[in-house]
């Protein structure tokens, strides 16, 4: 059934936000994973991606998208990880309509991803459709969730179930030491907040000197720097079929470099695609402070 452009602009805001605040995750538990990833340190940068519709079918309903996104990571392993989230898109439908989609998001997460707050907006035509605020915590055995929005409740996830940023690292982890393929659970307060999303990734063929071009400039900052092609399913566990089997919500194609920078993303939902370009790319200083002293 075809669904109308308001469906699709918030569905793909919501799903555009889930893959790239949280790119990919591995099977390790919590603490195992912090020691797994010592030593890796993800560069602090803005970066600006420039969207548009590269592929789609009728029933899709979407004649034509264009939008930006702009992600800023900062922190580091002592400190902790922030992130700044924007996706703005115009979606334009078969009958001439469009409609104008804003997710603007903020989360912090703690050293060794002892803890995660975040708070989601959604913003259609600019009136403010959801809202999510909550704060995750590792404890012992499990991770505990405390949500302020849209309602007030707590919640228990598994101890294995991880944070944006402790996946981004993990991904990276496996990828330098030659992994190809991993598969695990995420959490990342999207929607709701009270979702778990399962994820399967393949990692491609290593890479050196494979670098974004802006404006005809090669981005040399990131010359040396390893680079993968990755590829991630998301599931929703709440829509398995009888069969046990899964169709992945969305899948997600990107270059990572091992400094956390993506590019070339590619959306894949099934009836249309999103392709992002890197158009800006500003790294910042990096404070060292993997002992932690």
């Amino acid at each position: 059934m075809r669904r109308n452009v308001s469906d699709r602009a918030f569905e793909t805001a919501f799903l555009f936000k889930c893959a790239v605040a949280a790119i990919v995750v591995v099977t390790f538990g919590a603490s195992e994973a912090a020691a797994k990833v010592a030593g890796i340190q993800l560069a602090p940068h803005r970066a600006v991606y420039d969207m548009k519709l590269s592929d789609t079918e009728q029933q899709s309903g979407i004649a034509g998208l264009s939008g930006r996104m702009v992600y800023e990571f900062s922190g580091n392993a002592c400190e902790g990880y922030s992130v700044n989230f924007r996706f703005v898109t115009e979606f334009r439908d078969l009958s001439g309509g469009s409609q104008v989609t804003d997710l603007q998001t903020t989360s912090f997460e703690g050293p060794d991803a002892e803890s995660y707050q975040f708070l989601s907006k959604t913003y259609v035509d600019q009136k403010l459709v959801e809202s999510s605020r909550g704060l995750a915590r590792t404890e012992t055995g499990l991770k505990a969730v405390e949500l302020k929005e849209p309602d007030e409740k707590s919640l228990q996830i598994g101890q294995d179930v991880q944070f944006p940023t402790e996946h981004l690292m993990n991904i990276v982890k496996i990828a330098q030491d030659g992994g190809h393929f991993t598969a695990s659970d995420i959490y990342d307060g999207a929607e709701t907040g009270d979702k778990v999303f399962g994820t399967t990734a393949v990692i491609g063929a290593k890479a050196v000197g494979i670098v974004p071009e802006i404006d005809g400039e090669r981005q040399d900052a990131l010359d040396a720097v390893a680079s993968w092609p990755v590829t991630v399913a998301y599931f929703d566990p709440s829509t398995q079929e009888n069969s046990g089997e899964q169709t992945p919500v969305y899948q997600l194609s990107f270059r990572l470099f091992e400094n956390g920078v993506s590019d070339k993303l590619v959306l894949d939902y099934g009836d249309f695609k999103i392709a992002g370009t890197m158009t800006a790319l500003e790294l910042r200083d990096l404070t060292d402070k993997s002992d932690c002293e």
